[in-house]
């Protein structure tokens, strides 16, 4: 086996020595070194000659923390050891000092494309400083062969340090070294302060430290500081153990963590239902300073002192949730709840009535007892109390609301059925036995306001239906209106009942005193009285029109009469005035409108109903008119006792203009046989049209039967009683999925117009998201709102993914909420952050979130004019006592008391290598203004990192 291996490495080494004959690379007497080496710059050389651009081609990794830097790999073997060599560079664009998408290499030591080389192992570093060194060497080695300029780093010591080494060769007698440190912990109080720093970067290149007093250096600084606004929870109590009395008087500080603490959003529409999670987590406030000169550690001193407001620049960079843009971390919101209200919808189909899943015999009933759970009575009544609150003052149903919300057949937020639904989708975690549950007591409340003639709240009882909302509501404000009309028969039932008894009283009294001829004409004046009392709202004030026209007439004319006009006016009864000139055809007397009973109300089912009847039996007078029997007789009745003596063709002149056809011949002048004198145009001429002149017309029968009767003696079209218990049963006995269907419209209007009455400012990209989601809820929710929904349909899964897109929406819309409250004097802020986000969010918008990328995070930093600094830095309020006690301030230049969470500073020294003592050696074309010595700083008061790259000179000597 031995002999076989060596067999096999001695015919491996000779094909390798083949192959290195054969491309003419002899390195048969090089050593394992050299050839690594060798390997390096052979990498370097191909990456020079694909250049940027082939790089890509070949695919170069884009790095996610920057938009223009790429890195190419290549694996390196030396000895037993592999290494990775990683290539960075950028296609275009000039280095910036806080260039916050650089790499970490590039923002230290300032420059642009480099290499690192680093072990394949766990830790990813080169533990030993011998090997370090040695690498190192081989890599800048293969660069200067090649002739490139790239610098190179080496990771070291332990990862946690962050630590690297690196050299770069200048193409001239310079070449630079990079050193990279961190100090993780215990950082000395020199280093905390600049005046320390400033010591630190001028020991590097001074002589000896006395010359630090003795001399001045002109340094080159830049300083970027990172202020971060405190987060919501700041001031949790549960963390400070406090036995005095004075915890008690903090707790009326308004950041203490008490029961009297008021949430961010307690004034939004949504905080009715639940809480949301403030999406802006904070802000972070970059203040960067222009470059400045600096010759001592006073100057540093007195820096430190300076305000931020002195800054060049100020940056905002907004942190939001970090689970915002994503499924991850169960955010309940509405959308949440109705994605659940969908899948009771989808269960609904399994059985016929509501009682079946509450019901212990149920078949299935173990399986929903196992999963689906119920609230407690108390939480039931809760709820009842809620909804049937009576509010002496019924809200506007109109205000606020989208104006595509009608096209979504639902019912408004504010309304009664509005509210179950919403109340619905917190009840039990919106599980189907929960909402039967819900919805059994609701319907019992309901029966009890009718039978106690109580009425229902947060629906208007104004005599009209609206039917652009779903059936239930519409129901529910008939069955408000029947409420209105029982209360108003029982009222004046118990009056007319206190009005007899009053008169009986009197009368007895009157007995007493009075004369029998004195007691008749009282008790006729208080019959009067009753009467007057009844036809009240029928008959105006004070009128007496048909006197006015009869004046006009002659003893000539009041004679052909057939009838005594001073009787015809005093039994003229339910009046509401003259038709203008028009006159009766058998009596010269005024037409009079009477006062008639409103149609009785109708519900869609009830309209669809008609309608149905007129496609199966076709429309015709007569069967328009036994639809209408009752109506039309009522206004019959009314219209005789209005105008006595009338007839049938007056009635139609009156009520159906256009069944009534005028004589063209009607050229002849007003009759004045028998009113001489007077311009009255009478008897009328004309004729009924054919449909009304046929024998069997059914309107001339409904008119010999109807009475003589004023709307106000007639007897009511709308029976509150009889429709009242229709009302009842069918909220009784409604199958599931028609409740389902109805509520899971209401629900989507009901939060949709929630959301909507949320104050977010100008925003038109939230503008334009709120219209697309009624137009698309309008569409996804049709085939529900025309009863075209069954168990196998294809909506189910149209409702699921119309619920991602309300949860899209929803979130934005509480970003955009979040973001106004905060920047109400300056909204060009919140503006720009809620624009800018929109955009990073909107390609995630169309699919789910369950597939949204959550590795690319929203990096935004938005530049501040000088008007909005102010506004900004009152966000960061002085610390409270307790703030003060949890943090020692140890940094300076702090802003209303808050220091930096991160200090960064750069600190450079230029000299000209004229002025140097390598200087004779030194081409003449590089006699310039060089940085010879740079330090990068990075850090707080517990955690400190130094990075410094001095430019060294190379001796060259020849012997």
């Amino acid at each position: 086996m031995a002999s076989s291996s060596k067999a096999n490495l001695a015919e491996q080494d000779e094909g390798e020595e083949a192959e290195e004959i054969e491309h003419f690379n002899d390195f048969t007497l090089a050593s394992s070194w050299e050839r690594f080496i060798s390997e390096i710059e052979a990498t370097c050389r191909q990456w020079l000659a694909d250049g940027p651009k082939r790089l890509l081609e070949k695919g170069a990794v884009h790095l996610d923390s920057s938009d223009n830097i790429y890195k190419v790999k290549s694996e390196l073997k030396n000895a037993a050891k592999i290494y990775s060599m990683e290539y960075y560079f950028e296609i275009s664009g000039k280095i910036a000092h806080w260039n916050c998408t650089l790499h970490d290499l590039q923002l230290c030591f300032g420059v642009k494309e480099f290499l690192v080389i680093s072990p394949q192992s766990a830790s990813g570093v080169v533990l030993d400083a011998p090997e370090a060194t040695k690498l190192l060497s081989a890599v800048s080695i293969a660069l200067a062969n090649c002739s490139s300029l790239w610098p190179a780093f080496v990771p070291v010591h332990d990862p946690s340090r962050k630590a690297f080494i690196g050299i770069q060769n200048m193409g001239t007698i310079f070449m630079r070294r990079f050193e990279a440190d961190r100090i993780g912990s215990q950082v000395p109080i020199k280093f905390m302060h600049l005046e320390g720093l400033y010591e630190l970067f001028v020991s590097k290149f001074a002589y000896c430290m006395s010359d630090h007093s003795m001399h001045l250096f002109r340094v080159h600084l830049l300083m970027k500081l990172t202020y971060q606004t405190l987060p919501n929870d700041e001031d949790n109590y549960d963390d400070i153990q406090e036995a005095d009395t004075e915890s008690a008087k903090s707790e009326t500080s308004p950041g203490c963590d008490n029961p009297n603490r008021k949430h961010w959003d307690d004034d939004c529409p949504w905080n009715e239902w639940y809480s949301a999670e403030d999406p802006v987590m904070g802000f972070d406030l970059v203040v960067t300073w222009s470059e400045k000169v600096v010759e001592s550690s006073l100057e540093m001193a007195e820096m430190e002192n300076a305000s931020p407001h002195e800054a060049e620049k100020w940056i905002l960079a907004p942190n939001l949730y970090p689970n915002l843009d994503s499924s991850k971390g169960d955010r309940i919101g509405f959308a949440s709840q109705l994605h659940l209200l969908v899948n009771a919808l989808e269960m609904s189909f399994e059985a016929p009535f509501i009682e079946d899943f509450v019901s212990v015999e149920n078949p299935g009933s173990d399986n929903l007892e196992s999963t689906m759970v119920i609230p407690p009575p108390t939480v039931l009544d809760r709820v009842l109390k809620d909804l049937f609150l009576e509010d002496p003052q019924l809200p506007d149903f109109a205000k606020d609301e989208h104006k595509s919300s009608r096209a979504i057949k639902g019912a408004p937020v504010e309304s009664l059925f509005a509210q179950f639904c919403l109340h619905s989708l917190w009840f039990g975690n919106c599980n189907i036995r929960a909402i039967s549950v819900l919805w059994i007591e609701f319907v019992r409340e309901i029966r009890w306001h009718w039978e106690e003639s109580q009425p229902l709240p947060k629906i208007p009882a104004n005599g009209s239906i609206d039917l652009a909302t779903c059936l239930i509501n519409q129901k529910l404000q008939m069955l408000a209106i029947c409420i209105g009309k029982k209360r108003e028969l029982n009222e004046e039932f118990e009056d007319c009942i206190g009005t007899k008894d009053n008169a009986s009283a009197n009368m007895e009294k009157m007995q007493e005193v009075n004369k029998v001829g004195d007691e008749s004409s009282s008790f006729h004046a208080q019959s009067q009285a009753f009467d007057e009392k009844r036809d009240s709202l029928l008959t105006p004030e004070g009128f007496n029109g048909s006197k006015t026209v009869e004046s006009k007439f002659s003893a000539n004319a009041q004679d052909v009469h057939s009838a005594d006009k001073s009787t015809l006016d005093s039994i003229r009864r339910g009046s509401a005035g003259p038709v203008g000139s028009m006159k009766l055809l058998k009596l010269c007397q005024s037409l009079h409108a009477p006062f008639t009973q409103s149609a009785p109300l109708m519900t869609e089912d009830m309209h669809e109903e008609r309608l149905h009847a007129i496609e199966t039996f076709g429309f015709s007078c007569n069967f328009s008119a036994q639809l209408e029997r009752e109506t039309l007789s009522s206004d019959m009745s009314a219209f005789k006792a209005a105008n006595p003596g009338a007839v049938f063709e007056d009635f139609i002149r009156w009520y159906s203009p256009r069944d009534w056809e005028n004589d063209e011949s009607e050229a002849k002048g007003p009759s004045t046989d028998l009113t001489e004198g007077m311009n009255v145009d009478w008897p009328p001429q004309g004729r009924l049209s054919r449909r009304m002149s046929e024998s069997g017309n059914f309107w001339r029968k409904i008119w010999d039967e109807a009475p003589i009767l004023p709307a106000s003696e007639q007897k009511p079209l709308l029976d509150p009683n009889r429709e009242g218990e229709k009302i009842l049963h069918y909220l009784e006995t409604m199958q599931p999925h028609q409740l389902l269907e109805q509520m899971v419209c209401t629900a989507f209007r009901a939060s949709a117009d929630t959301l909507n009455q949320t104050n977010y400012g100008s925003l038109k990209e939230m503008d334009t998201k709120m219209d697309q989601l009624y137009l698309t809820m309008a569409s996804t929710l049709r085939p529900l709102q025309v009863n075209l929904l069954s168990n196998t349909s294809d909506t189910i899964e149209d409702l699921q993914r119309l619920c991602v897109v309300f949860e899209h929406v929803e979130k934005l819309l509480i970003l955009a909420a979040s973001l106004h409250r905060r920047f109400r004097q300056v909204p060009q802020i919140s503006e720009a952050i809620f624009s800018n986000y929109y955009n990073f969010y909107l390609p995630t918008m169309g699919i789910g979130l369950a597939d949204v990328d959550t590795q690319k995070e929203f990096d935004m930093k938005l530049q501040l004019s000088q008007n909005e600094r102010q506004v900004v830095s009152n966000m960061f309020t002085p610390p409270t006592a307790n703030q003060s006690w949890r943090k020692v301030l140890s940094m300076g230049n702090h802003l209303n008391g808050h220091e930096p969470i991160l200090r960064e500073i750069i600190f450079s020294m230029h000299d000209n290598a004229s002025d140097n003592h390598y200087a004779s050696s030194s081409p003449r074309d590089y006699q310039q203004d060089t940085e010879t010595y740079r330090m990068y700083t990075c850090g707080t008061s517990n955690d400190l990192r130094g990075l410094l790259s001095p430019l060294r000179m190379l001796a060259i000597e020849c012997h």
